[in-house]
């Protein structure tokens, strides 16, 4: 018994019996920018295309199959027309967790990843020549059955009148997901189904209907930048929603049978225990789309209905240019890249979730020198691929925490740390004492402002020395929606009545000496807030009307949330205006807000003399 020759040219020249200088020359001048040796050859008429195929097989230890092509119904049912015909494959045949395709090049590895995700089975490939897909594939789509599976992925012409449906870019077009819905069989509508075993249920999740379905929600989901997927029982129905620049819009509506089918086939995905639906499971699926590789983290908890899934879209590849790009203002850009520049300390992103705090980071990372720098970020999960940076994804499940990993990370020699989150005292000290030591430390902490989050710190536990020692700068955010670049506001088949994408609204702190001295004192939160102003922070509210007359966002949009953002303060009783703590009059008409002494002491109600120098109380 002889070994298979593992080279195709070696091959063909022994079993088609190609000549040496023939091969030599498909191997150097004759061959062209991407084409495999096997096409050259078959070009230069040195051998069949059946040769090729042949000896593929062999090569690969694959089976080869001569045409004609007779691919099963259940088969073709999987795989979109689209598929096919883009990657040049055919669908054979079908069973539970394995799917048969028929292809002329066995190497297109993104054919086959998207054909496993699309159909959610292990795909087997078996070679056929080019020849013989393209002939299967005109007949599988040609005349009345044709244009019959074509329209289970996009909804078939009206044959009365024109066949063109218009819909909106970023709100998908709903008669496609319409479709999808009515194919489902009848007994995955019926609530029924709920009582189904596990096994049925894994059958119900890897039918063609529901894969169908699943994709199409992912994908348009996709189509539309949305970042998130809601599935959730309301009922008598499944809601689909997905968030689009902050908000949640509806989607479909599902028969409440298929919840069950649907979640399934998203556990069957990502990884997940079908047959756990008491406890909450993550997973991740990897989507291939447009050429890129996208992320879906996966979360399903127990409701009182059932289950919920939520799925996060998160694409590696869209790492922000740079803090240009955020919409911050020049000034306050400016006093970032300076405190970025020292190359020291802890510079915070805080917010809420979902306000960019992570985009920010980022953005300041791919500023950075990552050539001469030593570049680590500790994230859970890792959003952004940052090309010329170390990233550790956390694993609770294997130990490795926020805190340990960056107890490791600063025995790496590190330049500049980005951690994900600050989440305890723990991953905190670590942070500050790190940024003691002379590392660059970035990370986010969820705060409603940015002197809320040294009280924040603070109230964890860390050690006031340790914040005033260590901390640099807090950028605090939010996240509007913007103005459409391409209509300026008018609307258009682009955005959303004149909005489309999003826009920061920031609020830089740069840590001063002074503050540093009231900090490691456990000065009060009001102090801290009127230095860091006095240094030239501004407030939120002041910075998304900024955003408003510089035309980055509209009145109407930063209007419902001007309440969240409304200054530090309390309402004058005289002028309603917002008098800020610790103040001592009403910026607005000058009223006195406190009662206090002309050595600057408060005094308080019934006092008759001042207790720091004895002075007699005048009356207010």
């Amino acid at each position: 018994m002889t070994d298979r020759p593992q080279i195709l040219g070696a091959l063909l020249a022994q079993t088609a019996g190609v000549d040496a200088s023939v091969l030599d020359g498909a191997l150097t001048t004759d061959r062209r920018d991407g084409e495999r040796i096997g096409q050259t050859l078959v070009r230069l008429r040195a051998v069949t295309e059946d040769q090729v195929a042949r000896a593929l097989a062999c090569q690969l230890g694959l089976s080869y199959r001569a045409g004609p092509l007779e691919p099963t119904a259940e088969a073709l049912d999987l795989v979109s027309h689209e598929l096919c015909t883009r990657y040049g494959v055919v669908p054979l045949s079908a069973r539970p967790r394995r799917i048969t395709i028929a292809m002329h090049d066995p190497l297109d590895l993104r054919a086959i990843d998207d054909l496993q995700f699309q159909t959610g089975r292990l795909a087997s490939p078996v070679i056929a020549t080019p020849t013989v897909v393209n002939a299967c594939l005109a007949q599988m789509y040609r005349g009345p059955s044709g244009r019959a599976r074509q329209g289970m992925d996009r909804p078939a012409a009206d044959p009365s009148g024109p066949s063109h449906t218009e819909h909106h870019p970023r709100r998908g077009n709903p008669t496609e997901l319409a479709g999808l819905v009515a194919a489902l069989p009848a007994e995955l509508r019926s609530k029924s189904s709920e009582d189904a075993s596990t096994a049925e249920v894994e059958r119900n999740a890897r039918r063609a209907p529901v894969v169908r379905l699943v994709d199409g929600i992912i994908r348009r989901a996709i189509e539309q930048k949305a970042s998130d997927i809601h599935i959730e029982e309301t009922g008598s129905e499944v809601r689909v929603r997905t968030r689009i620049d902050g908000t949640l819009r509806p989607t479909v509506d599902l028969p409440a049978g298929v919840r069950r089918a649907v979640i399934s086939r998203l556990k069957v995905m990502a990884g997940m225990d079908i047959a756990v639906r008491r406890r909450a499971q993550d997973g991740r699926i990897m989507v291939p789309h447009d050429g890129r590789t996208l992320t879906l983290r996966i979360n399903t908890l127990p409701v009182s209905t059932g289950e919920k899934a939520v799925i996060r879209i998160l694409d590696g590849a869209a790492a922000p240019r740079g803090l240009a790009a955020l919409g911050i203002a020049g000034a306050d850009l400016l006093r970032l890249r300076l405190l970025l520049e020292r190359g020291e300390g802890v510079v915070l992103a805080a917010g809420p979730t979902g306000s960019g705090k992570s985009t920010t980071l980022f953005a300041a990372l791919s500023e950075a020198d990552r050539e001469r720098q030593n570049v680590v970020t500790v994230e859970d999960p890792v959003e952004y691929r940052l090309p010329g940076a170390s990233q550790v994804h956390v694993d609770r499940r294997a130990g490795l925490d926020f805190a340990d990993a960056l107890r490791a990370i600063l025995r790496q020699d590190p330049d500049v740390v980005m951690v994900g989150e600050i989440r305890d005292r723990e991953t905190a000290e670590v942070a500050m004492a790190a940024a003691v030591t002379g590392h660059l430390v970035l990370s986010t902490i969820h705060a409603t402002d940015a002197p809320g989050a040294i009280t924040r710190l603070l109230h964890m536990g860390v050690p006031p020395f340790l914040v005033a020692g260590g901390l640099a700068g807090v950028i605090a955010q939010r996240l509007v929606r913007a103005i459409c670049s391409t209509c300026r506001g008018h609307g258009c088949e682009c955005c959303d009545g004149g909005l489309g994408g999003r826009t920061g609204v920031y609020q830089l702190l740069t840590v001063t000496d002074v503050m540093r001295d009231e900090i490691s004192g456990g000065g009060s939160s009001a102090r801290i807030r009127r230095l860091a102003a006095d240094a030239g922070m501004k407030s939120l509210a002041s910075d998304a009307r900024r955003a408003v007359a510089e035309g980055l966002t509209a009145p109407h949009e930063i209007g419902r949330l001007l309440g969240s953002f409304a200054e530090s303060g309390r309402p004058c009783t005289t002028c309603s205006h917002v008098v800020p703590h610790a103040a001592n009059a009403c910026p607005g008409c000058g009223r006195p807000a406190l009662h206090t002494c002309p050595c600057g002491e408060r005094l308080e109600p019934g006092w008759r003399y001042c207790a720091a120098c004895v002075r007699p109380v005048q009356p207010v």
